[in-house]
């Protein structure tokens, strides 16, 4: 009996499988609206300036930076519905979730992507006062510790 109970206890994980799947596409439909009234803001301006085309650059930065959000929460959602409820999913080779270190490994390779993106956003939106090279240092730590967390992950297999 306490076998059958475990053995079906897997089935709860359907509770955050379908909380980040639902939260994934909220975040990329918000954003495709955000972006879109960005967009048509920017035709009903019409301002043609440097400081103009650098706004909305840094909107669509942004955007980009919100829709990989949106995109590591959805492989969690998947990686999590592959461990715990259907194996058999058809996924892409890269997008296989075969257990937690690949599910770890995919979320942090989304997460450097983010934190790259991050530093691209400030770096189009940087004015010249702030001191710029100490961010990227430290984002450059951060996702060297991440991509040797990646390295050692993938040695150990």
């Amino acid at each position: 009996m306490l076998r059958t109970i475990l053995a079906s206890s897997r089935y709860i994980m359907i509770v955050p499988v379908i909380g980040t799947f639902l939260g994934s596409m909220a975040l990329i439909l918000y954003e495709a609206m955000a972006l879109y009234a960005s967009f048509i803001d920017t035709i009903r301006d019409g301002t043609v300036s440097a400081k103009a085309v650098k706004i909305f650059a840094v909107g669509i930065v942004e955007a980009v930076d919100v829709f990989l959000i949106a995109i590591a929460v959805y492989i969690i959602s998947i990686g999590l519905y592959s461990l715990f409820i259907d194996d058999k999913l058809p996924l892409p080779k890269w997008l296989e979730v075969h257990n937690l270190e690949d599910l770890k490994g995919n979320l942090v390779s989304v997460v450097i992507a983010v934190l790259a993106v991050l530093f691209l956003r400030e770096v189009v939106a940087w004015d010249g006062t702030s001191a710029i090279a100490a961010f990227g240092a430290g984002m450059a730590l951060v996702i060297g510790a991440l991509t040797f967390f990646l390295i050692k992950n993938n040695a150990r297999r």
